[in-house]
């Protein structure tokens, strides 16, 4: 991982490097995660298959088996599959929790390892998984609230949410907590779905209705793209920037240029996939405790330290 992308990534890290003797020792890991169906899905894909070349690199006895899945389904096909293989243990980041509950269990009363990324399903607890990795999705609407209140204190902004579920709901919860009592004003929120082409179209609305916008936020930064393209072709210069979030490398490469319309993007990172395989892989060879729940820092990226951030490879 990066230098400072995640701190468990040292844990798993220093772990790995202690376990020369074991070796020798055959493992098989399954990792299950969802198709690329979006920007963020995409760079969980190639993390994915990054790490996982990494780790199999070092441990000529590991063996990692990466599966994409569509949908909750085909999803739960995949996690069948892998059972058979005899997996020692398995990484997975569900595509819909609740519909897997019963896949996740079958394959963990077999005394395999479980480690669950980013969605939890509604029992989150040692009878699905050994251990939880994920975003801290208050933390980011919360980070972004407290960037723009300390950097632009009388700001009129207007949202662009995600969708409708709960993970929006948290981070919306820790934007307005962050502005709380502030003079930051919101004028309008509206659900963008985490797609560029309908967060086009509510930006759209919002330069309609607004005759002055000093800030956007929008939890997303496929979102960011299509805010910006609306910006762009209304010819608007009283909007001064647009907080988004997750760390892609477009959004991260305009922080390290300079962008005056994204100085910051707000950290939720696909890379946490890895982080979660090494600590698995580290468990197995090292055979140290690697249980629990780790909620990955909703970190402000800025041009000091966005270049520890920045994937070129990635596709998101």
């Amino acid at each position: 991982m990066r230098k400072g992308l995640l701190k468990l990534a040292t844990v798993a890290t220093l772990a790995l490097t202690t376990a020369s003797f074991a070796q020798d020792k055959n493992y098989t890991v399954g990792v299950s995660i969802p198709a690329a169906d979006h920007g963020w899905t995409s760079g969980v894909v190639f993390h994915a298959n990054r790490v996982a070349e990494s780790l199999m690199a070092t441990h000529p006895g590991l063996n990692i088996i990466v599966k994409t899945s569509p949908d909750a389904a085909s999803q739960a096909n995949a996690l069948q599959d892998l059972e058979t293989q005899g997996i020692d243990a398995l990484v997975i980041l569900p595509s819909d929790p609740d519909p897997l509950v019963n896949s996740i269990k079958e394959i963990k009363s077999k005394g395999t390892f479980v480690a669950i990324v980013d969605r939890a399903p509604s029992v989150n607890d040692e009878s699905v998984r050994d251990l939880y990795i994920a975003g801290n999705n208050y933390a980011l609407g919360e980070t972004a609230g407290n960037y723009i209140k300390a950097t632009t204190p009388d700001a009129e902004v207007v949202v662009i949410r995600g969708l409708p579920i709960p993970i929006d709901q948290t981070r919306q919860d820790g934007f307005d907590k962050a502005i709380e009592g502030s003079n930051v004003k919101v004028l309008d929120r509206q659900f963008g779905n985490w797609n560029r082409d309908d967060a086009f179209k509510v930006m759209q609305d919002y330069l309609t209705k607004f005759p002055k916008i000093d800030v956007v936020w929008c939890q997303d930064d496929d979102m960011a793209v299509g805010v910006l393209q609306a910006i762009e072709q209304a010819g608007r210069t009283d909007i001064q920037y647009v907080v988004a979030g997750a760390g892609s490398k477009d959004m991260i490469k305009k922080v390290m240029d300079g962008d005056k319309m994204i100085p910051v993007d707000v950290l939720y990172p696909p890379a946490m996939v890895g982080t979660a395989l090494e600590m698995t892989v580290a468990g197995l060879y090292a055979q140290v405790p690697m249980r629990g729940t780790f909620t990955v820092d909703a970190t402000l990226i800025t041009k000091e330290n966005a270049a520890q951030y920045y994937f070129p490879d990635s596709p998101f």
